[in-house]
């Protein structure tokens, strides 16, 4: 005989799922689930007691080499994106999203999208949402710590220019010539986000543009 659940104890251990309501925040809008990737009973959740052990949620056989594999799997997270709040599984391959899904073992359970193996981690996505990062296209890099203020607001992308605390920094949001471009390029690899810089376009000559497109400069 199968076991059977109230929805509240259902939604405690796994989250919402399909025609369920969120609300967001303190305000008065709601996110309703409109699909669940998951297949009642073959949930897969990590820690003490739970499914992903080897033969269980986890494949025993499976390596990373397979495409199917995923290095990280994010599980029974809300994605809310532009055109849709759906419920499943996050598939992460070589720090690229690979899918959004069913994650498991498909040696015991059915329509597996994503599959779970040994070489895999685990991040518990229940009652959570994951939703694309916001972008900022007007940034003065006059700080490193302002990646930091960006992630807690849900910024991941800045857009702009400069070059520390200088006075063309506090003005514009340019980085000058092919120099302070490259060690701009170089400071940027330690920022916890992604970030592109824009050159400085006052110059009446072609050479002195395309010399800073060339430096590395997305525009």
């Amino acid at each position: 005989m199968s076991f059977k659940m109230t929805e509240s104890q259902y939604t405690s251990l796994y989250g919402p799922t399909t025609g369920d309501s969120i609300r967001l925040g303190d305000t008065d809008l709601f996110a309703k689930v409109e699909k669940d990737y998951a297949s009642f009973g073959d949930e897969v959740t990590f820690g003490g007691g739970k499914v992903i052990r080897d033969g269980m949620g986890q494949n025993p056989n499976m390596t990373r080499d397979s495409k199917r594999v995923a290095d990280l799997v994010i599980t029974n997270a809300v994605v809310i994106d532009y055109d849709k709040v759906i419920k499943g599984d996050i598939g992460i391959k070589g720090g690229y999203i690979m899918g959004i899904g069913r994650a498991g073992n498909p040696d015991i359970m059915d329509d597996v999208d994503i599959v779970i193996g040994s070489a895999t981690d685990v991040i518990a996505g229940e009652g959570k949402i994951v939703t694309a990062g916001g972008i900022d296209t007007h940034v003065h890099f006059i700080n490193p710590e302002q990646a930091e203020v960006a992630l807690e607001s849900g910024i991941t992308t800045h857009i702009g220019g400069g070059t520390g605390a200088s006075e063309g920094s506090k003005a514009t949001t340019v980085t000058p010539g092919t120099w302070y471009v490259h060690r701009m390029l170089e400071a940027a690899e330690s920022l916890p986000i992604n970030v592109g810089f824009t050159g400085k376009g006052q110059a009446a000559s072609h050479t002195a543009l395309i010399e800073q497109i060339h430096a590395g400069v997305i525009g």
